[in-house]
Formats: C-alpha cells, structure tokens, sequence
C-alpha cells in the first residue's frame, strides 16, 4: 500500500498492516506501563476481560452478529493462533514479574 493509499485508508478507519501495529503496541505500551504497579500474573486478566468485552460490544453492537457462538469460535481461533505465534517468538524477553 502506498502513502497516498494509506492516508485514504486511515480516512476510512482501516488499518494497515503499519497502522494496525501502532495500534496493537500502545495497548502494549499501556500493559507495560500499568506493570510498574499491577503484577503482569493480574494485568494479563484484566487486558484479556477488556478484549472480551470490547468483542462483545463490536459483535452486538457494530457488526450485529446473529449467531453469537459461531462469532466466538472464531475469534478464539484468531487468538488462538496470534497467541501460538508470539510464544514461538525467541525475541519476546523473558518475564520480569
């Protein structure tokens, strides 16, 4: 995608490849930052809650999902699968709390 793809894009509300990094890393900045004073065995709940009930409220609420069981098998899969890849990941640092 080119720049001037991209800009028309992100008039639209999609995301790149790029934009939606940016976007996934300040949820994990925001983790990281919040480790300072939540131990990450109690943050990673917390962030994982918010994600479910977010789903949920896109599912309800912005996509008017019918079939609520076939919506969340696939977004298990989809975690499923993005959760397999960064454990294979030798660059994730190891844990310090």
């Amino acid at each position: 995608m080119n720049r001037k793809e991209r800009r028309a894009a992100g008039k639209t509300g999609e995301l790149d490849t790029e934009a939606f990094l940016k976007v996934a890393n300040k949820f994990i900045e925001l983790a990281n930052r919040e480790n300072q004073a939540v131990k990450a065995t109690d943050l990673h709940m917390a962030f994982l809650y918010a994600a479910a009930r977010y789903n949920a409220y896109v599912a309800k609420a912005i996509l008017d999902v019918e079939t609520h069981e076939e919506f969340v098998q696939h977004m298990v899969e989809q975690y499923t699968e993005m959760l397999r890849q960064h454990l294979a990941d030798d660059a994730l640092a190891s844990p310090t709390r």
